[in-house]
C-alpha cells in the first residue's frame, strides 16, 4: 500500500551544493528500495529559524545541519541528546510529531565507528589520543574518544586560548600543549588525529611530523579531500594504522537514516565509490 505521505529528509546550510550527504542518503534510499527522497535545502541566517520550523508541515521527517547552524539548531530544539548537550552543537534533527524539534550529534559515533570499521585491532585505551585542532569537529572526537576509554586527550591548537576553552569544556582528562610540542609528545600516544582542515584541497599544508609516532599507534585525518593527505601518507610509510577521513562522514549518516527511514543502513565500499565518484 502506498504511504499517505512519502518521507522527506535533507540536509540544510548555506552554502550547501558542496554537500555529499544527497549522495549518501540517495544511494541508501535506491539500496534498500525505499520511499522517500533527500534533498539539499539551502536557507539564509535570517531565514533560518522560520524555514526549519515549517518543514514538518511540508513532510519533512528530519534534516542533517551543516554550517553555519550546527549550534544555532540546538538553541531551538525542544529536546537534545546528551552527545549533543557534551559537544554543543548539532547535526542531526527530527522533527516530532507535534512538530517539535530533537537535536543530536552523530560526529563522534561517525569517527568511532569509522576507525572500528577500518582498523578493527585499534585500541584507544592503549594510550593518551593526541588531536589537532579545536574547532566543533574536535569537541565530537574529544568527546567520543574519552567515551571509548582513552585515559587522556592531548590537545593542540594554533590559538592555545581555543584548546583551553576545549579542556574547561571536558575536564581534567583532557590536557593543552603549545602546537609545536605536538610531535614531541606522541611518543605515548595510541591515536593521533588530525581535525583541522590543514592540509585539504585549498588549504595550507599540515607540518606535523610523526618521527615520534609509536609504532602500532593509528593516525587518522577528518580532512578526505584529498582521500589521503600528507600527514596519512607519512603514517603509511611509517607503517603506523591509518584512516582516511570519508567513513566518518559516512558513518555518522547511519543514524539519522535509520530514524527517519526505518531502517539501518550499510557503510560498505559500493557507497564510498559512489561518494566519491564525481
Amino acid at each position: 500500500m502506498t504511504p499517505e505521505r512519502i518521507p522527506l529528509a535533507g540536509v540544510v546550510g548555506w552554502p550547501i551544493a558542496h554537500s555529499k550527504s544527497p549522495r549518501i542518503h540517495g544511494y541508501w534510499l535506491k539500496k534498500y528500495g525505499i520511499q522517500g527522497h533527500y534533498v539539499p535545502v539551502g536557507i539564509r541566517l535570517q531565514e533560518f529559524e522560520t524555514a526549519l520550523r515549517s518543514m514538518p508541515k511540508l513532510g519533512f521527517v528530519g534534516v542533517n545541519v551543516t554550517i553555519p547552524y550546527k549550534e544555532t539548531v540546538l538553541a531551538m530544539a525542544s529536546s537534545v541528546s546528551d552527545r549533543a548537550a557534551l559537544i554543543g552543537a548539532a547535526n542531526t534533527i527530527s522533527f516530532t510529531a507535534d512538530g517539535g524539534i530533537y537535536a543530536d550529534n552523530t560526529d563522534g559515533i561517525g569517527f568511532i565507528n569509522n576507525l572500528r570499521q577500518e582498523q578493527p585491532e585499534w585500541n584507544p585505551s592503549a594510550g593518551v589520543a593526541v588531536v589537532l585542532g579545536a574547532g566543533g569537529a574536535a569537541r565530537a572526537v574529544i568527546s567520543s574518544l574519552l567515551s571509548e576509554g582513552a585515559p587522556k586527550v592531548i590537545l593542540a591548537n594554533r590559538t592555545r586560548m581555543r584548546a583551553e576553552t576545549l579542556q574547561e569544556h571536558f575536564g581534567g582528562r583532557v590536557e593543552v600543549c603549545n602546537w609545536n610540542e605536538a610531535p614531541e609528545i606522541i611518543a605515548d600516544a595510541a591515536t593521533i588525529v588530525n581535525t583541522t582542515s590543514l592540509g585539504m584541497v585549498g588549504q595550507p599544508k599540515l607540518e606535523f611530523s610523526l618521527e615520534k609516532a609509536a609504532a602500532g599507534s593509528l593516525v587518522t585525518d577528518i580532512v578526505y579531500s584529498p582521500l589521503k593527505t600528507d600527514l596519512l601518507l607519512q603514517a603509511e610509510q611509517r607503517g603506523l594504522m591509518v584512516v582516511d577521513g570519508l567513513g566518518m562522514l559516512l558513518h555518522q549518516a547511519v543514524p539519522g537514516f535509520q530514524q527517519w527511514f526505518g531502517t539501518k543502513p550499510e557503510v560498505d565500499a559500493d557507497l564510498r565509490e559512489t561518494v566519491l565518484a564525481e
